[in-house]
């Protein structure tokens, strides 16, 4: 009888995704934050599938409707169903997060890496790019940018990866000063290993978790962005449906269809609370002190 060897006996570790969200889900802030969350990128992704009208269609028969059988969310003030136009704005915003929080975090974290493992020109150049950027008041710098370049789904973005650059850029070059210390960055240093290497394989891979908790917490400011710009007129262009523009028409209209209003501030709401909890749940999770506090 062949006899059986200890690694196959023992168990196998659950991957580390699987993992996190078994941690996530084992608090009520990550079940909270992922509920939300994963309503939100739900409506997104199925879109298509799940609206239940055109939400371009007009319908001036039913114009400012309350909410109803027909139209659970009621209708704006060009009879356009509110819940259509709720969930296919969830698609353009969370285009928009994926895109611009992407795009700062991928410029931010590699400038901010490059720049704190010793190239201080880049260093100094990007440090001094993220002083002039957030010395600016975030809506007087949109408003101005949105001026320059016109308004659009595309200026929005642009706006959040330039408001998000020195975000990242900070965070990721003080802790790769910390990181390029270390015992096992030392020794890869002294068995011959590349400045590119190190930088890739041994400081990038402990940034991560960091990153995620900061990605996390920014969403709701995305959001705040995005729904800033459109209510002033300099978001995403009209017929396009985005929270901020719903928001809008629901102040135009408060008087006669308050309804808007709430039904515009609800998804807002939604993903504030979901990205926020689930941005601490990240935290308490990815922190070492906090797990080790957590299980005494």
């Amino acid at each position: 009888m062949t006899p059986v060897r200890d690694e196959e006996a023992e168990p196998r570790p659950a991957p580390a995704v699987v993992q996190l969200l078994r941690n996530l889900w084992g608090s009520a802030a990550g079940r909270v934050g992922l509920t939300c969350v994963l309503l939100i990128v739900g409506c997104a992704l199925l879109d298509a599938w799940i609206v239940p009208y055109d939400p371009n269609a007009i319908d001036v028969t039913a114009r400012l409707a309350v909410p109803s059988l027909r139209h659970w969310l009621g209708t704006d003030q060009l009879g356009r169903d509110l819940l259509s136009r709720v969930i296919d704005g969830s698609r353009v915003v969370m285009g928009i997060v994926v895109v611009g929080v992407g795009g700062a975090l991928t410029i931010g974290m590699a400038s901010g890496v490059v720049a704190g493992y010793g190239f201080r020109t880049l260093g100094a150049v990007f440090a001094l790019f993220c002083d002039v950027i957030r010395s600016l008041p975030m809506m007087l710098f949109a408003l101005a940018v949105a001026s320059l370049i016109g308004t659009g789904i595309g200026t929005v973005t642009l706006i959040v990866i330039l408001f998000l650059i020195p975000v990242y850029f900070r965070v990721s070059r003080s802790q790769t000063v910390i990181l390029k210390q270390s015992e096992y960055v030392t020794a890869a240093r002294a068995m011959g290993a590349s400045s590119m290497r190190v930088m890739l394989k041994h400081i990038l891979p402990n940034l991560v978790g960091q990153m995620l908790v900061l990605v996390a917490m920014d969403v709701p400011t995305v959001i705040g962005i995005e729904a800033g710009l459109s209510f002033l007129g300099e978001g995403a262009r009209p017929p396009v449906a985005t929270w901020g523009s719903l928001l809008r028409d629901g102040f135009a209209f408060i008087r006669e269809a308050p309804h808007i209003a709430l039904v515009a501030g609800l998804p807002i709401l939604i993903a504030t609370i979901g990205f926020t909890f689930l941005g601490e749940a990240l935290r308490d999770s990815l922190d070492p002190r906090v797990a080790r506090r957590s299980r005494h």
